[in-house]
């Protein structure tokens, strides 16, 4: 709704005026898409063409009044319909959840505290603060814009960041791209400059995944070829005397059971619950692709800061300009700590003071104390400047009266190019100081600070990442992009600890066939001691470093470990990798890092960076850690397998109805299987077992293997030749079977139809994963073959059933016979999968089980 700017006290609004407010205005969100209603749902799933070919052969048997083939028909329509409306259902309400958790941030002043809330609890009136990188997430006033440049090309088009100044409005929606900036939200929701374009923007249907896609057009294929064969049926049995609208209702019923229409309903089903999996392990997925996407990388290329490291910073040691050298204790952002003297060194407390003064002062973040919500001291805002904060605290100062007694009336916010920021000071006795921080090289004067350079490259050698501060006093107010010369007064060297797992998880992404790059814009020395502590740079291997001058080839081919780089030079790294068949996935937390992780193949974005780096990334990692990408990883390829198997099982099945329906005439079955029997097994194999097939947990060697190629064929590596053994094998043991009865007087077409019911069952259970010691199972499989196992018996002992069915009753013995022949396809494809599995090439080495693996459980 749109509001007169008031202005708003520095402490924002209070909790009861944001809730009166909000209950008033509602939530800060655009336009929703109508849910799907259920009328909707239902025409879709018999709008599917081979549902449609089964509504006309209804139609047909209705013509003729042949009733038992007309329930049939439409019990199987009725039924497959509830199941895919289900499914839908349950898949929307998945994607959903993500959505909830996805949901954009920002940083609001509430009862005089800065606060993060979900950005749709917004409202008029609130005081936001935004930084580089920051989304707008309402209309705003801006009260404050330090160098505030908006990237504006959601609402307008213009690829150029327009600045705007203090008094200005930024819209919903655009980028602060440089600078910081506060302001006063005058429109939320719909009112929005991008609620008013959501609301001329008609809602588009999400675009398919590139595996459904594939899937999809195998579908094609097989319905393409299931039709031919039935054609072929068709022509046969009218030949053999056969009824014209019996062999009609034959061959569509044979195109619907030979081809697996509820596979594209699987797929979705398991990539939206797999996405689902990821987020309890910490790992969003914001597109469905990324749940596939996952299973194919084989480059990682990640940040250090708080990725592989704690991302609890600490400024372990600092070094004065007069060359004395001090060691910092304490832990965390907590202010308590020591500082000590460094051995052989000269004590000079002043300069440390002004050293410690310095970062306080030019600088951003704060520190939160212990509360309620929290059980120890943490950083507001970056973490690196949080620990400049704590490193002051630690060398005596009073945070509050230093900053109380410096106040800030100019600055030159941080900028990528010069790796440098400079604030202004104004001091009690009229005179101002001016500070500046940044990288080593952009802060010191390579001729007269050689010793503080050597110094630096003694604290970055030790795996610290270094700044330098340098200080000015001037009688008038500087420029901060251009002031007057500035006199170093010493360096910090800020350590962030490997997180424990750090080492494991580069061991276990070299298992499984996944190079771990690390990309930085830490010093070189520093870059190179992190890679040896994780084991990714070896004695003998160069870092490459990006301001040396343009990436090479081999520096691209070969390097695992990039210092100083910039942002540009992520992108022709990512396009490097690319383009020689890798599959990239890039971690980031910046606006720099946006055009890398659009570019990559997949975008991991950190939960506590920026919003513009979420919002570009396909995957957010809620806690910042590396090691759940593994997981994540091994989630997309135990997805792909379990859609696999579900091909391995339903195309199998599909083949052997084609072959029976087709041997059957040259074995004088002119009509091996009737209409309403090759719908029943359909629907009891296609149904239920079909989807507690993409519940399989994953196997163990899932992070051993090497990673799939995105080229390969669904049906590759081997399983097409599967899936065509396997129907071979069904196919024989039921004419087998047929023929054995028929010899013997006995009801050949029934038994026939058990076997072929129960036999596709037992193959359910011969593909399901290789079980892992301690897991759980998937016993929903269980329980779905056996409900349909079950069901399938009934079609020859309940009268209704033998009725609808046109099926003859069999007695217990010859049940007990057919449920013995029908476990043989199943045991050979069984013993054949675990030989071709067991006498695999092994991996690259050992590596743990992931973390999804020991917590899976089922889900159908």
């Amino acid at each position: 709704m749109e509001t007169t700017v008031v202005p708003t006290a520095p402490t924002g609004l209070t909790t009861a005026e944001a809730t009166e407010r909000l209950a008033a205005d509602g939530l800060n969100t655009v336009a929703a898409p109508a849910p799907r209603r259920l009328a909707g749902r239902i025409g879709r799933q018999l709008a599917d063409p081979l549902v449609a070919l089964l509504l006309a052969a209804a139609v047909v048997t209705t013509a003729l009044r042949d009733i038992p083939d007309t329930a049939v028909i439409l019990l199987v329509v009725t039924l497959n319909t509830l199941i895919g409306v289900l499914q839908e259902i349950r898949a929307d309400s998945a994607i959903a959840a993500l959505d909830q958790l996805a949901a954009p941030t920002a940083r609001v002043v509430r009862d005089g505290h800065d606060v993060v809330l979900p950005a749709s609890q917004l409202v008029s009136g609130d005081l936001v603060r935004l930084e580089a990188g920051d989304v707008v997430p309402a209309d705003l006033h801006l009260t404050e814009a330090q160098r505030a440049a908006f990237d504006e090309s959601a609402l307008t088009g213009e690829s150029v960041p327009v600045h705007r100044a203090a008094g200005e409005e930024a819209g919903s929606g655009t980028v602060l791209t440089t600078g910081r900036a506060a302001g006063l939200v005058m429109r939320t929701g719909a009112s929005s400059s991008l609620g008013r374009i959501a609301a001329l923007v008609s809602r588009t249907k999400p675009a398919p995944t590139p595996l459904q896609r594939r899937i999809a057009s195998l579908g094609r294929v097989l319905g393409i070829t299931a039709i031919a064969v039935s054609a072929v049926v068709f022509a046969v049995g009218v030949l053999a005397g056969e009824p014209l609208a019996r062999m009609a209702i034959t061959a569509v019923s044979l195109v619907v059971a030979a081809v697996p229409e509820s596979l594209p309903a699987v797929v979705t089903l398991a990539l939206a619950l797999g996405a689902r999996r990821m987020a309890r392990t910490r790992a969003i997925p914001r597109k469905l692709h990324a749940v596939e996407t996952l299973g194919s990388v084989t480059v990682i290329a990640s940040d250090k800061t708080g990725t592989l490291t704690q991302n609890r910073m600490s400024v372990q040691q600092a070094v004065t300009a007069s060359g004395a050298r001090y060691v910092i204790t304490g832990a965390g952002y907590a202010p308590d700590g020591e500082v000590h003297v460094g051995e052989g060194s000269p004590d000079d407390q002043e300069t440390l003071r002004l050293i410690a003064r310095a970062g306080l002062l030019c600088n951003d973040a704060d520190l939160v104390a212990p509360g309620e919500q929290r059980s120890e001291w943490t950083a507001a805002g970056d973490p690196m400047e949080a620990a400049l904060v704590t490193f002051a605290a630690r060398c005596g100062l009073d945070i509050t009266a230093e900053r109380a007694d410096s106040p800030r009336t100019a600055e030159h916010p941080f900028d990528q190019a010069t790796r440098q920021m400079t604030t202004v000071h104004h001091l009690r006795d009229g005179t101002y100081l001016v500070v500046r921080k940044g990288a080593p090289e952009s802060v010191l004067d390579p001729e007269t600070d050689a010793d503080l350079r050597g110094a630096a490259a003694d604290l970055a050698a030790d795996g610290l990442r270094v700044l330098a501060l340098a200080t000015a006093i001037t009688a008038t107010q500087p420029d901060p992009a251009n002031p007057p010369p500035l006199q170093p007064v010493g360096l910090v060297g800020i350590g962030d600890p490997l997180r424990a797992n750090a080492r494991t998880t580069a061991e276990a992404f070299e298992a499984s066939g996944v190079r771990l790059l690390l990309i930085t814009g830490d010093h070189p020395a520093t870059a190179a001691a992190i890679g040896a502590q994780l084991g990714i740079l070896r004695p003998g291997e160069r870092v490459s470093v990006g301001d040396a001058g343009p990436l090479s080839a081999d520096d691209i081919e070969h390097a695992r470990v990039y210092a100083r780089t910039q942002p540009e030079q992520k992108l022709d790294i990512i396009a490097g990798l690319q383009q020689r068949g890798e599959v990239v996935a890039m971690t980031g937390d910046g606006v720099n890092d946006a055009p890398a992780l659009r570019r990559a193949d997949i975008g991991i974005a950190m939960g506590g960076g920026t919003e513009v780096a979420r919002q570009a990334a396909e995957l957010v990692l809620v806690d910042d850690n590396l090691g759940t990408v593994a997981d994540a990883i091994g989630e997309g390829r135990r997805i792909y397998d379990n859609i696999r198997r579900f091909l391995r099982y339903a195309l199998s099945g599909g083949i052997a109805e084609l072959l029976v329906m087709l041997a059957g005439p040259l074995l004088g079955m002119p009509v091996a299987l009737l209409p309403g029997q090759l719908l029943w097994i359909n629907l009891l194999t296609h149904g239920i077992p079909g989807v507690a097939l993409g519940a399989e947990p994953a196997e163990a060697d899932v992070l051993q293997r090497k990673p799939r190629s995105p080229q390969e064929s669904v049906l590759g590596d081997g399983l097409l030749a599967s899936v065509l053994a396997g129907g071979v094998c069904l196919a024989t043991v039921v004419l087998a079977s047929g023929v054995f009865a028929q010899q013997r007087d006995l009801p050949w077409q029934s038994v026939m139809f058990v076997v072929l019911g129960l036999a596709q069952l037992g193959v359910a259970l011969a593909v399901r994963a290789k079980a892992v010691p301690g897991a759980p199972r998937n016993w929903s499989l269980v329980a779905a073959v056996a409900l349909s196992g079950v069901l399938q018996v009934a079609g020859v002992l309940a009268p209704p059933l033998r009725t609808l069915l046109g099926t003859e009753a069999l007695t217990w013995p010859q049940l007990l016979a057919c449920a013995a022949v029908a476990v043989i396809p199943g045991l050979a494809l069984l013993v054949v999968h675990r030989w071709i599995r067991d006498f695999r090439p092994a991996g690259r080495g050992p590596a743990a089980l992931p973390h999804f693996i020991d917590k899976s459980h089922a889900e159908s």
